[in-house]
């Protein structure tokens, strides 16, 4: 993994020596976070046209603090450790930044973040860094997931649909119950990279799924007996795989 970090250092490096006048034609600065240790940073900023950093700390949270620079790199430490609530804020009057991160655990994420034309923010949660805390963590995934299910249109039709379709509290009950169950089972192994969330064909899949409930509740406007008059229970489960990868999509953006 760290082989892999150096050569991706080198791989944005190259253009930048190749240019002299790379930033101003492109106006994309590059630079490398490096978590050494918990709570320690070096900042490595490979075009070197770009304005120097002579005070770190004014880019940094309150909480950190600039130690002597190495050869190639801006040092500091932040007690606690930089994370998902965290920016940097670099005062360039570019069009944007490429990041490279590598935290302590030895994941490596990149990402792109546009500027003003007066400063570029860094996100931190752009780069996957930790959660502040354990409580913080949880009370991000009790918004989102409040949030996806209320009013995430998905889950609305969804109950919509059921609500036309089925007549019985108790049916109505078990079927959104088996909803929820198959929803936090792919929840879960997503999560837990059991499996993997495919992304676009589950986004697709779930479209799909809305449809056949739209179909259903016509075929039922008619007097035609359909699946879910049937078998509620396992059409929901069924929908609720597809709606639960779609969840963990939206989770593994938070970090």
């Amino acid at each position: 993994m760290k082989s892999l970090f150096h050569l991706m250092f080198c791989f944005l490096l190259i253009p930048a020596l190749a240019n002299g006048h790379d930033v101003d034609v492109t106006g994309v600065a590059r630079i490398f976070l490096d978590e050494q240790s918990h709570g320690s940073y070096s900042l490595s900023v490979v075009d070197q046209q770009v304005p120097p950093l002579f005070n770190i700390e004014r880019i940094l949270p309150e909480r950190c603090e600039g130690l002597p620079p190495g050869n190639f790199a801006y040092r500091f430490q932040c007690n606690p450790a930089l994370n998902i609530d965290d920016s940097l804020s670099f005062p360039w009057s570019l069009e944007g930044l490429v990041a490279i991160a590598r935290w302590a655990d030895g994941e490596d994420v990149s990402g792109y973040f546009p500027g003003s034309g007066v400063v570029i923010q860094v996100p931190l949660n752009g780069l996957k860094a930790g959660a502040s805390s354990l409580g913080s963590l949880a009370y991000r995934y009790l918004v989102l997931g409040a949030d996806h299910i209320l009013f995430g249109i998905d889950h609305l039709l969804f109950v919509l649909g059921l609500l036309l379709l089925l007549t019985g509290f108790w049916k109505l009950l078990q079927t959104i119950t088996a909803f929820t169950v198959a929803h936090s089972i792919t929840l879960a192994c997503a999560v837990l990279e059991i499996f993997p969330a495919p992304g676009p064909p589950i986004e697709v899949l779930i479209a799909l799924s809305i449809l056949m409930l739209a179909r259903e509740v016509v075929m039922s406007q008619r007097g035609q007996m359909t699946l879910v008059h049937q078998k509620p229970w396992i059409v929901a489960f069924v929908f609720g795989l597809f709606h639960g990868f779609g969840f963990a999509g939206a989770l593994g953006e938070l970090g």
